[in-house]
Formats: structure tokens, sequence, C-alpha cells
């Protein structure tokens, strides 16, 4: 978004609560390689060094948006965290920060889809075993034991599952058979071909789009799968209850284990947005492409936001460059947007 507002000269800011760009990445586990290769690994205007066709880690995407910040010299306050969102009775928004109060006449939300660790409470009550959620999972070493439980059956899951299976003895429970797709077909990444059949960027609106959006997130990669065809890895169905160090499953057979990974994904956290008609009810923002019904404010970086690539880094400049006009619209002399 920094990258259309300075190409139109508008006064605006990004406020990282981070100590740098990129520190999001960073704090991932240690092995994190992303599933899309440096080809559609790239934001607008500067392309990720390397070969396009690999895939990069987790530390060199938080490399590369440190440098797309210093490339295109955008305004970025670090250590600001934004603690509420208020509308003012002229039109602009007030936002309390641990930095101090700002006033803004846009507000564009790229809190992103990853916000709030989601652990179901009423299975982990009884636990009285070694937990931990997958986003602040980083090596095998921090896990202790030889009998681990991976809950969830995601991309991230399946990556720890895969890394811990070196060592430990792994089981991985899903509440959903799990959908694998190559990395690769016909040497291309997959990306590539849902680039190509019109798939990736196609809006929910449309027909390919709709039809994408019913489909279950698959796997990238077949190296779980192998190593539950040579039983490296148990497959068992959802938790149901957890007491003491021992698991009850769906199918009613019970194990304990040494420590457990949550891999449940996240939830939406937008309880400092103080303004009345942003989000609904079940916590998510009421927006149309972005646009909300409340005047100069936005979101941007929302799972299909408007197509498959909206929450991912190949996708999301497409709906940056939409909200542009949005924004123009209602620029300002005194106040342009704050990000």
């Amino acid at each position: 978004m920094g990258y259309y507002l300075k190409k139109e000269n508008v006064s605006f800011v990004i406020l990282e609560k981070t100590g740098d760009a990129g520190d999001s990445w960073r704090k991932r586990y240690h092995s994190l390689v992303l599933f899309t290769p440096r080809r559609y690994s790239s934001l607008p205007g500067l392309q990720m060094g390397g070969s396009s066709n690999e895939l990069p880690a987790k530390d060199e995407m938080a490399d590369y948006l440190i440098d797309y910040v210093k490339h295109f010299d955008l305004p970025v306050m670090l250590n600001t965290n934004v603690i509420k969102l208020n509308k003012q009775p002229d039109g602009s928004f007030l936002l309390e920060t641990n930095s101090g109060k700002m006033i803004a006449k846009q507000v564009i939300i790229a809190t992103g889809a990853f916000q709030k660790p989601y652990i179901p409470n009423a299975i982990k009550k009884g636990a009285n075993t070694f937990q931990l959620h997958s986003s602040e999972y980083h090596s095998p070493g921090e896990v202790p034991g030889s009998k681990i439980l991976v809950v969830g059956g995601g991309n991230s899951g399946a990556q720890i599952a895969v890394e811990l299976a070196k060592d430990k003895s792994v089981t991985i429970a899903v509440g959903h058979s799990m959908k694998f797709l190559p990395l690769t077909i016909l040497g291309r990444s997959v990306f590539y071909w849902l680039d190509k059949l019109g798939l990736l960027f196609a809006g929910k609106d449309t027909g390919k789009g709709s039809w994408f959006q019913k489909q279950k997130d698959p796997i990238f990669g077949k190296e779980l799968k192998e190593l539950i065809k040579i039983k490296k890895v148990d497959v068992k169905p959802k938790v149901l209850h957890i007491n003491d160090t021992e698991v009850l499953f769906e199918d009613q057979t019970r194990r304990k284990f040494d420590s457990i990974i949550w891999s449940t994904g996240f939830v939406p956290s937008y309880d400092w947005i103080n303004i009345k008609g942003v989000i609904s009810n079940e916590g998510k923002p009421i927006h149309k492409r972005g646009i909300t019904e409340v005047k100069g404010l936005y979101f941007i970086g929302l799972p299909w936001q408007y197509q498959r690539g909206s929450a991912l880094i190949c996708g999301v400049g497409l709906d940056a460059e939409y909200l542009l006009s949005a924004i123009l619209s209602i620029r300002s002399q005194k106040s342009g947007c704050l990000c």
C-alpha cells in the first residue's frame, strides 16, 4: 500500500509494532520455507533476488521487506502499537498508540490474516503436558519428550510434523481429510499453473473465483504424505478432550503424549477498533473489496478480500492498487493516509 501511496505523493506513515519490517516473519519457526517461489513472493515494483523459481526461507522474506522499505524510502514508525482506533465528530480518526495519539484523515488496517493464536479452551483445560501454539514453535529442541502430538492439518502443522518426525514419534490429529498438492507440476510451481488457469487472482464474484473459494486449502508438498505412508507419522481424527497427559480422539481411542503442538490457526482480533459498523458479530471486518461503510477506513491483506492471493504476498498488491482510487477520491492536503 505504501508503494502506491508514495507514487501518488500522498502524505502517509506506516505503523509497525515490532522493531523492524519483516519481524513477524523472522520470529516464525527456524525451518520455515514459503511454498510460493520468489516470483510469487514479491511485492509491486521490486522483485526478490535469487532464482525466481526457488522457494525463499522466512529470514530471506524478512530481509526482503527491510530492503523494500529502504528501496522506496517508505515512512515507517517502528515499535508503535495501535491500542485504540476511534472516529471523531469531524470525520477524522484518532489513534491511541504506545507512542502517543495520532490523527489521520484516512486509515488502512493492514494487520493481516494471522492475528490471535487459537487454541480450543474446552480441550486444553484439563491438559497437564507441555503445550505450544505453532506461532510460538521455533525448533524441535524446545519440544520435550519423544511422543509428540501435532493438532491441525494445515501447512504449518504439516511442516512442523515433518520436522519433528526426524527424531521423535509424531502423531498428527486432523478434523478432516488432508488434501496434498505437489509444489511443482511439469517442472513449474503449482502457483504458476494456478496463475495460468486464471484461478490465483480470480475475483470471488467470478465463476472461477467462486469455485476456488469453496475448495479446502491444500497442503503444499508431499513430504508429510510420504511419512504417513511409511508409518513414520501416525494420523488420528479430531481431538475431543485432554485429561492430564491423555488425549481422547473422535474415534474414542486414547493416547498419552509428552508434548502437544497446536497448529489450529488464528482468529481475528479487532477489539481495538472502537467504531460501529466495522466489525461483525462474528468478529470479522465488514467491507467490500477492503472498503468499509465508514468513510476513509479500509482493510488490506484479508483472506479472500477479493481473490485467493489477497492474503498472499503475490496478490496483495492488486488489492492495494484497487484501494488507491478510493483513497485518492477523499484525499486531503492536511491529512493523508495512515496504514
